[in-house]
Order: structure tokens, then C-alpha cells, then sequence
């Protein structure tokens, strides 16, 4: 039996629990490029010479390394525009509108509009005097969507998008993008706290033990090699 490729995903969960799911996007089309990047802090006192810091903290860190993702995504309408049901009729509707609208709500606080942008007015009301006193209530800070980067079953990661990129490509007549390319930043937070973020923290540290496997089955392919290069 043939099997079927994975397809990558961005899936958007609750605090404590992943279901029900109140988002999802898939991507049609798997991208053919990944860009990592593993930004490393820097130790404390890094301005300094290496000859003016203690020992002990030239290998120090004050936080562990973030790891960072960028790559492009493709949607398009032109599979779909001849299926029948609900998958051939919503794309004749909007295009690609719907994946992107799901994307987009991914970098957006999952609050009611209107009550954070009645507490926002009214703090700066506040602030410039129409309240006739000093602003005594600040403008509330929100929390941005919790997500999960899936990327085959040896990457499940907690993510953040760090940025968008939209291209829309081709319009129907009502001016719905038919084609559209997404390049998605993102930020992989590191170890989520368990109490506060179950989902986040057992994917985190999946994902590391897989990497630790990796690692372990690296070595255990090179050990033979290395005894001939280390000279002591």
C-alpha cells in the first residue's frame, strides 16, 4: 500500500487541553525549503574581554537557545474550484480567502474585539483628559495565540509567528485571491511551563527527546571514527 505524504500544519490550542480545536491551518503544499536558525544569548558580561570575566561564566548563559523557522507557504484555489460540495463551493465563493483569514487570526489576540478596544478607548481618553482625571486604568495586555508547529512525527513544536509575509496572486471576478504565497516566521518558545501550558511543554520536550535519539544514534554511527581522530 502506498503511503500517503504528511502535510505540515499550524494548529492553534486552548490553554489546558488541545481539543476542541479552534484553528488550523494545513499547508497545501509543503514547502520544499526550511531555514533554521538557533540564536544563541549571550553570557553575562559579554562586552567584557575573556581575560576580565570569571572562569565560570565564559560558558555561562542566562537563558537557552531560541530556535527560530522561516519558510514560504502556497495556496491555491484551482484544485478545488471543480469539486462539488462544500469543497468546491467555498473557494468559488473566496478563493484562498479562508486560508488566509485562518493564518491571520494566528497572530491576533484570541479576545472579543470590542472589550479590549473599549478598554484601550478608554484608557487613552484618560490619558489626553476627557475622563477629567488621570488615567488610572492602562491598556490591557493580551496574550497571543498558543500554537503547534507540526512538521512530520519528529517535530512537534510550541510556536509563535514572528511574521508575515502575503503575496496575493490572481484575482476572480470579485476579487477573491485565487493564488497566494505566505512566508511565516517563526519563534519556537522554549520549554513552555508545564502548569500553565501542558500542550506546549509536552511537545517541547517530545521534540527534544526525539533530537536527543538523533543525537545518540549520530554517535553511536561515528564512535568507530572517532577513536582514530582523538589523539589522547
Amino acid at each position: 500500500m502506498a503511503l500517503i505524504p504528511m502535510r505540515g500544519a499550524l494548529i492553534e490550542y486552548g490553554g489546558q487541553f488541545l481539543g476542541p480545536i479552534p484553528n488550523i491551518v494545513l499547508f497545501q503544499f509543503n514547502p520544499e525549503t526550511i531555514s533554521r536558525t538557533i540564536r544563541i544569548p549571550q553570557p553575562p558580561g559579554a562586552e567584557q574581554s575573556v581575560a576580565l570575566r570569571p572562569r565560570r561564566e565564559i560558558a555561562a548563559t542566562e537563558a537557552p537557545p531560541v530556535e527560530e523557522f522561516s519558510l514560504t507557504a502556497h495556496f491555491s484555489a484551482h484544485d478545488d474550484l471543480g469539486a462539488g460540495g462544500a469543497v468546491g463551493a467555498v473557494p468559488r465563493l473566496f478563493g484562498v480567502g479562508p486560508q488566509l483569514a485562518a493564518l491571520e487570526k494566528m497572530v491576533y489576540p484570541p479576545a472579543t474585539p470590542g472589550g479590549l478596544l473599549g478598554a484601550a478607548i478608554d484608557a487613552i481618553g484618560d490619558v489626553l483628559g476627557g475622563g477629567g482625571s488621570a488615567a488610572t486604568q492602562p491598556v490591557p495586555r493580551v496574550s497571543l495565540p498558543r500554537l503547534l508547529f507540526i512538521w512530520g512525527p519528529s517535530r512537534v513544536l510550541p510556536v509563535r509567528i514572528r511574521s508575515l509575509t502575503i503575496a496575493e496572486k490572481q484575482y476572480d471576478m470579485l476579487l477573491n485571491p485565487i493564488e497566494a504565497e505566505v512566508q511565516i516566521g517563526l519563534t519556537v518558545a522554549p520549554d513552555p511551563p508545564a502548569k500553565t501550558d501542558p500542550v506546549g511543554h509536552g511537545a517541547f520536550t517530545y521534540s527534544q527527546m526525539v533530537k536527543d535519539t538523533q543525537a545518540t544514534l549520530n554517535l553511536a554511527k561515528v564512535v568507530e571514527f572517532a577513536v582514530d581522530l582523538i589523539p589522547f
